[in-house]
Protein backbone atom coordinates (compact mmCIF):
# COMPACT_ATOMS: atom_id res chain seq x y z
CA UNK A 1 0.00 0.00 0.00
CA UNK A 2 1.17 3.58 -0.74
CA UNK A 3 2.12 5.39 2.67
CA UNK A 4 0.41 8.60 2.69
CA UNK A 5 2.96 11.41 4.73
CA UNK A 6 1.90 15.18 3.52
CA UNK A 7 -1.35 16.74 2.43
CA UNK A 8 -0.12 16.11 -1.63
CA UNK A 9 -0.34 12.64 -0.87
CA UNK A 10 -3.89 12.61 0.21
CA UNK A 11 -4.91 15.20 -2.54
CA UNK A 12 -3.62 12.49 -5.07
CA UNK A 13 -5.87 9.63 -3.79
CA UNK A 14 -8.85 12.27 -3.62
CA UNK A 15 -7.87 12.76 -7.06
CA UNK A 16 -7.56 9.38 -8.59
CA UNK A 17 -10.80 8.93 -6.44
CA UNK A 18 -13.02 11.28 -8.00
CA UNK A 19 -11.41 10.96 -11.32
CA UNK A 20 -12.58 7.44 -11.96
CA UNK A 21 -16.04 7.53 -10.20
CA UNK A 22 -18.91 7.16 -12.87
CA UNK A 23 -21.33 9.31 -10.42
CA UNK A 24 -20.75 12.30 -7.81
CA UNK A 25 -18.96 11.21 -4.34
CA UNK A 26 -20.54 12.50 -1.20
CA UNK A 27 -18.42 12.73 1.69
CA UNK A 28 -19.13 9.72 3.35
CA UNK A 29 -17.89 7.87 0.66
CA UNK A 30 -14.67 9.73 0.29
CA UNK A 31 -14.19 9.29 4.08
CA UNK A 32 -13.56 5.53 2.88
CA UNK A 33 -10.72 6.49 1.29
CA UNK A 34 -8.47 6.74 4.41
CA UNK A 35 -7.72 4.84 7.83
CA UNK A 36 -7.62 8.47 9.22
CA UNK A 37 -10.61 10.56 10.15
CA UNK A 38 -9.93 14.09 9.90
CA UNK A 39 -12.57 17.02 11.03
CA UNK A 40 -14.54 18.62 8.70
CA UNK A 41 -11.55 22.02 8.60
CA UNK A 42 -9.37 19.66 7.34
CA UNK A 43 -11.32 17.70 4.57
CA UNK A 44 -12.40 21.50 3.37
CA UNK A 45 -8.59 22.20 3.24
CA UNK A 46 -7.96 19.43 1.13
CA UNK A 47 -10.93 19.46 -1.12
CA UNK A 48 -10.55 23.34 -1.69
CA UNK A 49 -6.42 22.77 -2.26
CA UNK A 50 -7.63 20.22 -4.98
CA UNK A 51 -9.85 22.40 -6.49
CA UNK A 52 -7.33 24.87 -6.79
CA UNK A 53 -5.26 23.04 -8.47
CA UNK A 54 -7.36 22.31 -11.32
CA UNK A 55 -8.25 26.10 -11.55
CA UNK A 56 -6.65 26.21 -15.13
CA UNK A 57 -7.52 23.28 -16.71
CA UNK A 58 -10.51 22.08 -18.74
CA UNK A 59 -12.11 20.15 -16.05
CA UNK A 60 -13.38 21.95 -12.76
CA UNK A 61 -13.64 19.86 -9.12
CA UNK A 62 -17.77 21.00 -8.25
CA UNK A 63 -19.89 20.16 -5.01
CA UNK A 64 -23.01 19.40 -6.56
CA UNK A 65 -26.46 18.01 -4.95
CA UNK A 66 -24.87 14.19 -4.69
CA UNK A 67 -21.17 14.78 -4.10
CA UNK A 68 -18.31 15.86 -5.77
CA UNK A 69 -17.29 15.18 -8.99
CA UNK A 70 -15.05 16.36 -11.42
CA UNK A 71 -16.51 17.52 -14.79
CA UNK A 72 -16.00 19.80 -18.11
CA UNK A 73 -15.92 23.44 -17.82
CA UNK A 74 -18.33 25.06 -20.01
CA UNK A 75 -16.45 26.71 -22.39
CA UNK A 76 -14.53 23.37 -23.62
CA UNK A 77 -17.72 21.60 -23.66
CA UNK A 78 -18.54 21.99 -27.63
CA UNK A 79 -15.55 20.29 -28.85
CA UNK A 80 -16.22 17.90 -26.20
CA UNK A 81 -19.77 17.29 -28.06
CA UNK A 82 -17.60 16.12 -30.77
CA UNK A 83 -16.15 13.11 -30.09
CA UNK A 84 -19.77 12.21 -29.02
CA UNK A 85 -21.36 9.64 -31.78
CA UNK A 86 -25.06 10.01 -30.19
CA UNK A 87 -27.14 13.18 -30.43
CA UNK A 88 -28.60 14.79 -27.04
CA UNK A 89 -32.02 13.91 -26.65
CA UNK A 90 -34.00 16.44 -27.94
CA UNK A 91 -37.57 17.24 -25.51
CA UNK A 92 -40.41 18.69 -26.68
CA UNK A 93 -41.78 22.24 -25.34
CA UNK A 94 -44.68 20.30 -23.15
CA UNK A 95 -42.04 18.09 -21.73
CA UNK A 96 -39.77 21.09 -20.67
CA UNK A 97 -43.08 22.85 -19.44
CA UNK A 98 -43.69 19.90 -17.22
CA UNK A 99 -40.28 19.56 -15.97
CA UNK A 100 -39.91 23.54 -15.15
CA UNK A 101 -43.70 23.41 -13.67
CA UNK A 102 -42.19 20.60 -11.32
CA UNK A 103 -38.83 22.08 -10.59
CA UNK A 104 -40.28 25.76 -9.56
CA UNK A 105 -43.62 24.46 -7.83
CA UNK A 106 -42.74 21.27 -6.65
CA UNK A 107 -44.58 19.21 -4.89
CA UNK A 108 -47.24 18.96 -7.81
CA UNK A 109 -49.66 17.03 -8.82
CA UNK A 110 -50.69 15.95 -12.51
CA UNK A 111 -53.67 18.05 -12.27
CA UNK A 112 -51.75 21.07 -10.98
CA UNK A 113 -49.80 21.33 -13.99
CA UNK A 114 -52.82 21.09 -16.13
CA UNK A 115 -54.06 23.71 -14.52
CA UNK A 116 -51.35 25.39 -14.98
CA UNK A 117 -50.27 24.80 -18.28
CA UNK A 118 -54.08 24.45 -19.12
CA UNK A 119 -54.17 21.54 -21.34
CA UNK A 120 -53.97 17.97 -20.36
CA UNK A 121 -50.93 16.32 -19.90
CA UNK A 122 -49.98 13.30 -20.98
CA UNK A 123 -48.98 10.35 -19.20
CA UNK A 124 -46.01 9.64 -21.33
CA UNK A 125 -44.46 13.17 -20.52
CA UNK A 126 -44.54 12.27 -17.07
CA UNK A 127 -42.85 8.76 -18.19
CA UNK A 128 -40.02 10.67 -20.16
CA UNK A 129 -39.63 12.65 -17.01
CA UNK A 130 -38.72 9.25 -15.05
CA UNK A 131 -37.26 7.68 -17.12
CA UNK A 132 -34.57 10.36 -17.16
CA UNK A 133 -34.25 10.06 -13.55
CA UNK A 134 -35.49 13.87 -13.18
CA UNK A 135 -38.45 13.85 -11.32
CA UNK A 136 -40.12 10.93 -8.94
CA UNK A 137 -43.52 10.46 -6.89
CA UNK A 138 -42.42 11.60 -3.41
CA UNK A 139 -46.14 10.77 -2.23
CA UNK A 140 -49.85 11.54 -2.79
CA UNK A 141 -51.86 14.11 -1.85
CA UNK A 142 -55.10 13.61 0.47
CA UNK A 143 -57.57 14.29 -1.75
CA UNK A 144 -60.37 12.22 -3.56
CA UNK A 145 -57.60 9.80 -5.97
CA UNK A 146 -55.21 10.12 -3.89
CA UNK A 147 -52.94 12.06 -6.94
CA UNK A 148 -49.42 11.31 -6.87
CA UNK A 149 -47.27 14.38 -5.78
CA UNK A 150 -44.12 14.54 -8.38
CA UNK A 151 -40.41 16.39 -7.23
CA UNK A 152 -37.06 16.50 -8.85
CA UNK A 153 -34.40 14.52 -7.83
CA UNK A 154 -30.88 14.65 -7.15
CA UNK A 155 -29.97 13.20 -10.47
CA UNK A 156 -32.00 16.30 -12.06
CA UNK A 157 -29.69 18.54 -9.74
CA UNK A 158 -26.50 16.33 -10.97
CA UNK A 159 -27.18 16.95 -14.71
CA UNK A 160 -27.56 20.65 -14.61
CA UNK A 161 -24.23 20.81 -12.45
CA UNK A 162 -26.47 22.43 -9.32
CA UNK A 163 -26.37 22.08 -5.45
CA UNK A 164 -29.66 23.02 -4.88
CA UNK A 165 -33.05 23.97 -6.08
CA UNK A 166 -32.17 27.65 -5.25
CA UNK A 167 -29.28 27.84 -7.81
CA UNK A 168 -31.82 27.18 -10.60
CA UNK A 169 -31.75 30.33 -12.60
CA UNK A 170 -35.04 33.04 -13.42
CA UNK A 171 -38.26 31.27 -14.34
CA UNK A 172 -37.62 34.25 -17.06
CA UNK A 173 -34.54 32.36 -18.52
CA UNK A 174 -36.78 29.27 -19.11
CA UNK A 175 -39.54 31.12 -20.53
CA UNK A 176 -36.83 32.92 -22.72
CA UNK A 177 -35.20 29.36 -24.22
CA UNK A 178 -38.13 27.79 -24.84
CA UNK A 179 -39.88 30.57 -27.04
CA UNK A 180 -36.51 30.02 -28.63
CA UNK A 181 -37.45 26.78 -29.42
CA UNK A 182 -34.41 25.29 -27.22
CA UNK A 183 -35.27 21.89 -26.29
CA UNK A 184 -32.60 20.26 -24.93
CA UNK A 185 -32.09 20.30 -21.24
CA UNK A 186 -28.21 21.45 -20.72
CA UNK A 187 -29.60 24.75 -22.83
CA UNK A 188 -32.74 25.56 -20.95
CA UNK A 189 -30.69 24.62 -17.55
CA UNK A 190 -27.33 26.19 -18.19
CA UNK A 191 -24.59 24.93 -15.55
CA UNK A 192 -23.49 28.06 -12.97
CA UNK A 193 -20.28 29.09 -13.67
CA UNK A 194 -17.62 29.13 -10.71
CA UNK A 195 -15.90 32.02 -10.11
CA UNK A 196 -12.43 30.45 -9.46
CA UNK A 197 -10.76 33.62 -8.79
CA UNK A 198 -12.59 35.35 -6.53
CA UNK A 199 -14.06 32.11 -4.36
CA UNK A 200 -17.56 30.85 -4.05
CA UNK A 201 -18.67 33.79 -1.57
CA UNK A 202 -18.28 36.14 -4.71
CA UNK A 203 -19.52 33.84 -7.38
CA UNK A 204 -19.90 35.50 -10.63
CA UNK A 205 -23.50 36.79 -12.45
CA UNK A 206 -26.51 34.22 -12.49
CA UNK A 207 -25.21 31.82 -9.64
CA UNK A 208 -26.38 32.47 -6.00
CA UNK A 209 -23.71 31.76 -3.15
CA UNK A 210 -25.02 28.77 -0.72
CA UNK A 211 -21.47 28.32 1.08
CA UNK A 212 -21.14 28.90 4.67
CA UNK A 213 -20.73 32.13 6.50
CA UNK A 214 -17.07 31.83 6.43
CA UNK A 215 -17.20 31.43 2.60
CA UNK A 216 -15.98 28.02 1.96
CA UNK A 217 -18.29 25.31 0.75
CA UNK A 218 -20.32 23.52 2.92
CA UNK A 219 -19.04 20.26 3.32
CA UNK A 220 -21.92 18.63 5.67
CA UNK A 221 -23.71 15.69 4.24
CA UNK A 222 -26.86 15.99 2.73
CA UNK A 223 -30.33 15.53 4.41
CA UNK A 224 -32.07 12.50 2.74
CA UNK A 225 -33.98 13.53 -0.32
CA UNK A 226 -37.50 15.06 0.58
CA UNK A 227 -39.68 17.30 -1.52
CA UNK A 228 -38.71 20.25 -1.92
CA UNK A 229 -41.72 23.14 -1.33
CA UNK A 230 -42.74 26.71 -3.43
CA UNK A 231 -40.25 28.67 -1.07
CA UNK A 232 -37.44 26.09 -1.65
CA UNK A 233 -38.10 26.12 -5.29
CA UNK A 234 -38.02 29.94 -5.69
CA UNK A 235 -34.59 30.59 -3.35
Amino acid sequence: MLPLYKPDDYKRVLETALLVAAEPLPLSELKKLFDQEFDDDTWRTLLDDLRRDWSDRGAELVQLASGWRFQTRPEYQFYIDRLKNDKPPKYSRAVMETLAIIAYRQPVTRGDIEDIRGVAVSPNILKTLEGRGWIDAVGHRDAPGRPALYATTRRFLDDLGLRSLTELPPLTEIERVMDLGQSEISEAFPAQARDEESGPEQAGSGQRAVDSADGHLDLTEQEPERPATQSDAQG
